[in-house]
C-alpha cells in the first residue's frame, strides 16, 4: 500500500468532517470495548497479559534462535521456508511461486502483513487475478479502499453504504439485510474458491517447536485459502513467533477477547504442511515467507523493539480517542491507532511518518488495552523526541521553542513576558487569532492570577490583592 503518512496533516481536515465516517467509527469501537470489558471480567486478565508480556519479550530477545528452530521444523514438515528482507522481495517470491505453477488466480485471506507490502497490485501487475475471501476486504476491494482497521478493514462504512457498493459492483438489487449480502458474497466467493490455483493466507502465530502457524479467524475463508487450493503461501512478519504450542493456551484468549469480544473465534486452523496421498484435502506445496521489511530497525532500538510484542489484536484502536474521531484513512497507511503511530515511523522512515506520533492525547488508554503490556504512550513520546532531535519539526515550531526556552531560561525575563501575555490576552479577548491554533482551538480564560502569585500568596509573603 502507498503511503500518505507524509499527507496526514493537510488530509485531516478531510476526515474530520466526514462526520458519517466519524459516525460509523465511533459506534464500532464503542460497541467492541463494551463487548471486550465483558470478556476480560471473566478471566485473571492482568495476570495473563504480564505472562504473555514475558513471552513476547523472550521471543524478541532471542529472535535469530526462535527463527531458526521454526524454520527447521517447518522444513521437516515439508514447508518450503522463504526469508524476505523487504516488501520488494517479498511479493517477488509470491510472484515467482505464481509463475513457476501458472498460477492466473489467487483467493487470499485477510493479512495487513500483505497490504504493507503490497501484495495485491504487484500480482495484479503481473496478470494475477487475486480475490479477497474476507467479507470486509471483500467490501474494500470491490470499493477500491485500503483497510481501516487491523480487524475490521470496513469498520468506516455504514450498512447503507455497503448495500451501495454490493448494488453497484455486483448488479443485484439493493438491500440493506446482511443476511442476504452475506449469502451473496459467499456465494460468489464459493465458485472463486474452486476456480483458484493458490490460496494466500497470513498468520496470527508461527509456533517455533513444532514449525506450524496458526490462523484466527470467523468465516472460515483463510481455511478454505489453505486448504482447497493446490498450493499455499502464508505470509509471516518475524516477530509473530511463540515458542511453544502450549502458549496459545495463554495467547488464543487474550487475543480474541482483546479483538472481537469472544472468548474465542469461530474458527482457529493450525496449517503445518503439505497433504498427502492418506488425505483428502490440503494444499500439495506449502510456502512460508517470512518478512523483515523494516522489523530489524524496531529491534535494533532498545525502546522501541516492545513494539515487536504486538499480537494486532486492535484494541488500541478502538480506545484511542484520536482514532475514533478521525477514522484509519486519515492516517495514510496500514498500520493506524496508537500502535501504528509507533511503528510506522520505523518501518516507512522517521521522515515519511514524522507527524504521526502527535496524533496522540497521551491519555494512556493503549497502554490499559493492550494485552501485552506495550507502554505504547511511552514510545509515542518516544518516537517524538527522535523527530525532534532529527530536526524533523517544523522551523518555525523549532524556532519558537528556542526563543521560550531563552525566555524561560531567566525568572525574570519569563516573569515580565507572562505579564505582558497577561495584559495582551485581556485586551484581543479569549479569540484572539492564532495561525494554526486558532483553526480548531479557543484560547483559554485568563485565570485570576498566574502560578507565580498563587504561590506567594499561598506562602504568605503577598496578601490577595
Amino acid at each position: 500500500m502507498k503511503s500518505r503518512a507524509h499527507l496526514f496533516k493537510s488530509d485531516l481536515s478531510e476526515h474530520l468532517h466526514n462526520t458519517t465516517m466519524r459516525g460509523n467509527v465511533d459506534k464500532a469501537t464503542w460497541l467492541s470495548m463494551q463487548k471486550r470489558e465483558k470478556m476480560i471480567s471473566e478471566i485473571s486478565w492482568d495476570e495473563m497479559r504480564q505472562q504473555a508480556h514475558l513471552i513476547k519479550k523472550d521471543v524478541v530477545e532471542n529472535l535469530d534462535a526462535y527463527l531458526v528452530d521454526f524454520t527447521r521444523e517447518a522444513e521437516k514438515n515439508g514447508i518450503t521456508v522463504i526469508r524476505a528482507k523487504d516488501a520488494d522481495e517479498a511479493v517477488w517470491h509470491a510472484g515467482e511461486i505464481a509463475r513457476l505453477n501458472n498460477v492466473r488466480k489467487v483467493v487470499k485471506s485477510k493479512s495487513m502483513l500483505t497490504e504493507e507490502i503490497g501484495l495485491n497490485p504487484y500480482l495484479e501487475s503481473e496478470g494475477i487475478q487475486i480475490i479477497e475471501t474476507d467479507l470486509g476486504e471483500f467490501i474494500i476491494q470491490l470499493n477500491g479502499d485500503p483497510p481501516s482497521h487491523l480487524t475490521g478493514p470496513a469498520i468506516h462504512l455504514s450498512r447503507n453504504e455497503i448495500a451501495g457498493i454490493f448494488q453497484k459492483h455486483l448488479g443485484i438489487e439493493y438491500t440493506e439485510e446482511p443476511e442476504i449480502l452475506t449469502k451473496l458474497a459467499r456465494e460468489k466467493l464459493r465458485q472463486e474458491f474452486l476456480e483458484a490455483e493458490m490460496g494466500i493466507t497470513g498468520a496470527n502465530f508461527a509456533i517455533a517447536e513444532n514449525g506450524q502457524i496458526v490462523v484466527v479467524e470467523n468465516e472460515g475463508n483463510a481455511r478454505l485459502c489453505a486448504s482447497v487450493t493446490p498450493i499455499h503461501v502464508a505470509f509471516i512478519g518475524m516477530e509473530r513467533l511463540l515458542p511453544q504450542f502450549s502458549d496459545l493456551g495463554l495467547f488464543l484468549p487474550l487475543l480474541c477477547r482483546s479483538s472481537t469480544g469472544q472468548r474465542l473465534t469461530s474458527f482457529i486452523s493450525t496449517f503445518g504442511g503439505p497433504g498427502d496421498s492418506s488425505t483428502l484435502d490440503g494444499p500439495e506445496k506449502v510456502y512460508f515467507i517470512i518478512v523483515d521489511n523494516g522489523r530489524s530497525n524496531l529491534l535494533a532500538d532498545e525502546k522501541l523493539k516492545e513494539a515487536l510484542y504486538c499480537i494486532r489484536c486492535g484494541a488500541c484502536y478502538n480506545s484511542c480517542p484520536v482514532y475514533q474521531n478521525i477514522g484509519g484513512h486519515a492516517y495514510g497507511w496500514v498500520y493506524q491507532g496508537p500502535i501504528g503511530a509507533v511503528i510506522t515511523p520505523s518501518l516507512l522512515g522517521l521522515e515519511e511518518a514524522k507527524e504521526l506520533p502527535f496524533a496522540s492525547s497521551l491519555c494512556g488508554n493503549c497502554t490499559e488495552v493492550c494485552p501485552v503490556k506495550i507502554p505504547l504512550h511511552e514510545l509515542l513520546l518516544y518516537q517524538r523526541q527522535r523527530v525532534v532531535a532529527a530536526g524533523l519539526q517544523p522551523g518555525a515550531e523549532r524556532k519558537g521553542i528556542q526563543v521560550f526556552a531563552n525566555i524561560a531560561a531567566i525568572p525574570k525575563r519569563f516573569k515580565r513576558l507572562a505579564g505582558y501575555g497577561k495584559l495582551l490576552q485581556k485586551t484581543l479577548g479569549r479569540f484572539a487569532y492564532l495561525p494554526g491554533w486558532s483553526k480548531s482551538r479557543e484560547l483559554p480564560e485568563v485565570p485570576k492570577s498566574n502560578f507565580s502569585e498563587w504561590w506567594k500568596m499561598e506562602s504568605g509573603k503577598e496578601k490577595p490583592k
